[in-house]
């Protein structure tokens, strides 16, 4: 018995893996050739950017859960509020929603009722919906403070400005009454730089975020979602201040579209919180050193009220670099996905 050749054992070896029939096909015959449609592969389709407004149905998602989130939102808010009633009628600190008159007692307890909306809607995310807070701040799943920060210098240099320039034109060339600093003026300016961000961020939060996205989500549409929630959120968050004064309550409708388009522009709460806390503050800083009358923003009713569109001029020039810079953040690697909330997770 003669030992078979080499190549004969590796042929051997080598079991053959292709279709039916098992039979090794004939070298003399060519391998078909293959075409330019066979050879050519599918394009991948575009992956499609998430909706910062849609979040909520990235999870969970039942028409009832936004509903039972916002009635626990207002349960602890009213909780909030008995509480600032009470220590109004002990201590007579005067707390309102109104600015006039600028005292620091008033500033503490007010913007301080308003702040609970802040850790109200992170409770509402985990209880009602099972997923963290993440969803309702941006679409990377958490606060982007680089991007904070660089808008709230976007929002100083241009809304910040347009306060300023119609507080001046309203003093000097309307002859707004000057009335000077207000009483403990060091105290409201410490009061009211510490709490007025902090009340801007909840109110964006609760306002442009949770409302906005419960509205959103029950459209089910992007862009009609986010135009019903910005004209919804905006006339409710501008009647929660009164409806008395039409120029207050336009002004006010005024900044929530414009902070309902950062949201838009940008993806998360950012935009929104800087604007409005750059505004609250440039207001504080003018009301208390010149006094409440001088401020268009504070009292609209006197001489030079038309200088108040210099303010809407500067949330036009804050959206349009907001717009230019290309501010948006919603790539793949600054999206994070949803992370449930399980109750049986070792802690």
């Amino acid at each position: 018995m003669t030992a078979a050749a080499p190549e004969e054992r590796e042929e051997e070896q080598a079991p053959y893996t292709g279709p039916p029939p098992t039979l090794r096909p004939s070298s003399d015959v060519p391998a078909p050739a293959l075409t330019q449609e066979d050879d050519a592969a599918p394009d991948p389709q575009p992956e499609r950017p998430p909706s910062y407004l849609l979040a909520m149905r990235d999870g969970p998602w039942a028409w009832w859960r936004p509903v039972a989130g916002l009635l626990l939102i207002a349960f602890l808010l009213g909780i909030g509020l008995i509480l600032t009633r009470i220590v109004d009628l002990l201590f007579g600190v005067g707390a309102d929603l109104d600015a006039v008159p600028l005292t620091w007692r008033g500033l503490l307890v007010a913007n301080l009722l308003l702040a609970v909306a802040l850790p109200a809607v992170v409770l509402a995310w985990p209880v009602v919906h099972g997923v963290g807070p993440g969803p309702g701040l941006s679409v990377a799943g958490r606060l982007r403070w680089p991007l904070l920060r660089r808008l709230g210098l976007v929002a100083l240099l241009t809304a910040g400005v347009g306060v300023a320039l119609a507080t001046g034109g309203a003093v000097l060339l309307a002859d707004r009454d000057v009335t000077g600093p207000v009483p403990d003026l060091a105290w409201v300016l410490l009061v009211g730089l510490l709490t007025v961000p902090l009340r801007a961020a909840a109110e964006e939060v609760l306002f442009r975020g949770y409302l906005s996205q419960a509205v959103a989500g029950w459209i089910g549409r992007p862009r009609t979602g986010a135009v019903v929630a910005a004209v919804l959120s905006a006339l409710l968050w501008a009647a929660l201040y009164g409806t008395d004064d039409l120029t207050v309550f336009l002004g006010r409708v005024a900044l929530g579209l414009a902070a309902s388009a950062a949201v838009a522009l940008t993806g998360g709460l950012e935009a929104a919180i800087a604007l409005h806390a750059v505004c609250g503050v440039v207001v504080l800083l003018l009301g208390a050193g010149l006094g409440e009358e001088a401020v268009p923003a504070l009292t609209p009713s006197g001489p030079g009220e038309v200088f108040a569109l210099l303010g809407a001029a500067g949330l036009a020039g804050f959206l349009a670099l907001v717009a230019r810079g290309g501010a948006r953040s919603t790539g793949g690697s600054d999206h994070r996905p949803v992370r449930r909330v399980s109750s049986s997770a070792a802690p």
